[in-house]
């Protein structure tokens, strides 16, 4: 390995470093309670240092944010071969309730903790890319189930932003225990997936009315 890939190596690996004890604080702490010499102490590295990779502390949350994407487009792969959007839809509703399950402290910093949106595209280079992908997808699947007549015609964002909002709310109560008073712990993803199945279920019968 030469001088360069080396340098570049240590560059990945000291970047991997600060996303790593961010997420850790940010988890622990709430991001709004962690500074960027928070960050550097838990590294053993100047603050000087975690500068020259990143931006500010929004930065590096928005950085996690495209990992926690990333990873999630990852649950989806081969969705876009099921031609049926309703089916599609259902899907794309398992799968953000196993990655949400499968990967907790993503998804509070995704999802739960908050964040400055806003200064997303202030940030160089970080145009929460995957974000609006994964949005864009949830978006173009309820308007194909409308223009198939699968769905019940409506503004697009409005029943994107319902259905969103519903398999959120399934993924942040159970990653916060809120259903233990529910259902007992083996039940509760054969209960989410109910809920799913009811609101799939829900929008085909409006459409038999």
């Amino acid at each position: 390995m030469g001088i360069t890939d080396r340098k570049e190596k240590q560059k990945a690996e000291i970047r991997r470093m600060i996303l790593d004890a961010s997420m850790k604080l940010f988890v622990d702490q709430g991001f709004e309670n962690v500074s960027i010499r928070k960050i550097a102490d838990l590294i053993e590295y100047s603050p000087t240092t975690i500068y020259l990779y990143f931006k500010d502390k929004d930065d590096i949350l928005f950085s996690l944010h495209e990992l926690g994407f990333q990873k999630m487009q990852e649950y989806n792969e081969g969705l876009w071969d099921i031609k049926n959007p309703l089916l599609r839809l259902h899907k794309m509703g398992e799968n953000y309730i196993r990655f949400g399950l499968s990967n907790p402290e993503f998804y509070d910093l995704m999802f739960i903790q908050r964040a400055p949106m806003q200064k997303v595209e202030q940030i160089d280079n970080c145009e929460w890319k995957s974000g609006d992908v994964a949005l864009g997808r949830l978006k173009d699947t309820v308007r194909e189930g409308m223009d198939k007549g699968l769905i019940v015609k409506g503004d697009v964002d409005a029943v994107s932003m319902a259905i969103w909002s519903m398999v959120h709310g399934l993924v942040s109560l159970a990653i916060r225990d809120r259903f233990d008073k529910l259902v007992p712990q083996e039940a509760i993803l054969p209960m989410m997936t109910q809920a799913l199945n009811w609101l799939v279920e829900t929008i085909d019968l409006t459409l038999r009315k």
